[in-house]
């Protein structure tokens, strides 16, 4: 498969995501181009502060490939991963992250930071801005509908917890 039709998997993880009221990031990892594993955001699901997509991708990676190397793979993400994925990658030895929209909040692939410039023992190669458009318009739709939600909720109620 193509970067593009890779993507195109991380995406519709996103829209999944989206659909059960997670924050819309999905990621694919992929080795020769054949996606291995793929993942979107449970966080609010499992009530879980690790479910980001990039983790449940790498964990399912791990266990479809037996082991926790993934040198030879790719990452394909709708989102500049954060810092705790960052570590993740790293600590995978991920060969090559591919993401689409910037985070300019958590992003730590150069929007705050750049985790992967300082000298860990594995350095990945990134490329940024595939799909980014589509992965930024899923983003903001999102939150829109949050706020549009939270604008109609009383005082004090939380529309994200409630499911």
């Amino acid at each position: 498969m193509t970067d593009h039709e890779l993507m195109g998997l991380a995406l519709e993880q996103a829209r999944l995501a989206a659909a059960l009221g997670e924050v819309p990031v999905g990621a694919v990892v992929a080795k020769d181009g054949v996606p291995v594993a793929m993942a979107h955001n449970t966080r609010e699901t499992e009530k879980n502060a690790t479910h980001h997509a990039e983790l449940l991708a790498i964990d399912a990676a791990c266990k479809a490939l037996g082991g926790w190397r993934l040198w030879q793979c790719e990452l394909f993400v709708t989102l500049e991963p954060c810092p705790m994925c960052s570590g993740a990658i790293i600590n995978s030895r991920i060969r090559r992250v591919v993401y689409g929209a910037a985070d300019e909040k958590a992003g730590c692939c150069g929007s705050v930071t750049d985790l992967f410039a300082l000298p860990f023992n594995h350095r990945p190669a990134v490329e940024s801005g595939l799909c980014a458009d589509e992965a930024s318009a899923l983003l903001r739709e999102f939150f829109l509908m949050l706020r549009e939600k939270r604008k109609n909720q009383p005082k004090g109620d939380k529309p994200w917890k409630q499911r």
